[in-house]
């Protein structure tokens, strides 16, 4: 194979996430219009919950102002600690239980949440540093947290959950004009 049909293979070959992970979402989440979440969920239980790229955090050339882990007074995602190989200690959250809150610099402010039941596993402090890592790279290094589902429960966790096809049919049907009977 000659340079040109290897960096041809190379441009058409799966994305890391593409590859490994299974996208899983959640659409217009607690009733709020295109408010959509990204779960990556791997072979292994882990998911990565992300923003689905029709989420307005990430449309419109908006910026990151802050993001915020800190839940309420009592409870901070940053202070979430696990340990040995079971992961003990990590915060359980619910489908709607909120990971951190995103206020852009025209203050609009967006909760995110963990979409599906499982234990905390990592927040990213990394976009703390770098919001824009956020907007850039949403998949990847701009995650918004790491959460392990229980193991039988690991099978059931998409049942509320969009697939990707149905994802993007539910998308495209947000972009058609609406007809107006006549």
């Amino acid at each position: 194979m000659d340079c040109t049909g290897e960096k041809e293979a190379e441009a058409n070959a799966p994305s890391v996430v593409d590859r490994y992970y299974t996208r899983w979402y959640r659409a217009d989440m607690k009733g709020k219009p295109c408010e959509d979440h990204c779960i990556l969920q791997h072979s292994n239980r882990i998911c990565v919950v992300t923003l689905a790229h029709t989420h307005p955090i990430l449309q419109d050339g908006r910026t990151i102002k802050s993001i915020n882990y800190q839940i309420s007074n009592g409870c901070s995602r940053l202070k979430n600690k696990v340990s040995g190989k079971s992961k003990r200690g990590g915060q359980f959250l619910t489908d709607y239980a909120p990971l951190c809150r995103i206020t852009c610099t025209d203050e609009t402010e967006y909760t995110i949440y963990s979409c599906i039941r499982g234990r905390l596993l990592e927040v990213n402090e990394s976009i703390l540093e770098t919001p824009s890592l956020l907007l850039e790279k949403p998949s990847t290094e701009g995650y918004i947290a790491v959460i392990l589902p229980k193991f039988e429960e690991s099978k059931s966790i998409t049942e509320n959950l969009l697939s990707r096809d149905q994802f993007d049919s539910l998308v495209s049907k947000r972009t058609l004009p609406q007809t107006q009977p006549s």
